[in-house]
């Protein structure tokens, strides 16, 4: 079983764990281990940057030491509002307009909507 994250690739999270604790960015990628599904990490935009030492390879690439993001898990990062300056809980809810049932993600602590899953026809 895959376990659903609340978080998705391009939101804007606090890294609120850590030696990055306190560093905001956007998710550039969610990273699913396929043996452990509990193990979710995410990469974040400037975030946990470590040294990668790549060995040159002729008419392919060039040798050298380059920064690259390194994954953080799930649990050490959280949502970020930028309106409010904080971190919140992120909910799902369903709603009932015009006939039509809606899946969406809102801010449990404004109760604003953040974006719509998606819609169906009500049978």
């Amino acid at each position: 079983m895959m376990v659903k994250t609340r978080l998705r690739k391009g939101d804007t999270v606090i890294v609120i764990a850590g030696k990055e604790k306190g560093k905001t960015g956007k998710i550039k990628q969610i990273l699913r281990d396929k043996k452990d599904p509990n193990n979710v990490r995410v990469i974040i935009e400037g975030v946990n940057i470590g040294k990668k030492h790549v060995k040159h390879i002729e008419g392919i690439r060039e040798g050298g030491i380059f920064e690259i993001e390194r994954p953080i898990h799930i649990s050490n990062v959280a949502y970020y509002d930028e309106k409010t300056g904080s971190r919140v809980k992120i909910g799902f809810r369903y709603k009932e307009e015009d006939g039509k049932i809606i899946k969406e993600r809102f801010n449990k602590k404004t109760g604003e909507t953040i974006d719509i899953i998606w819609e169906k026809e009500k049978k």
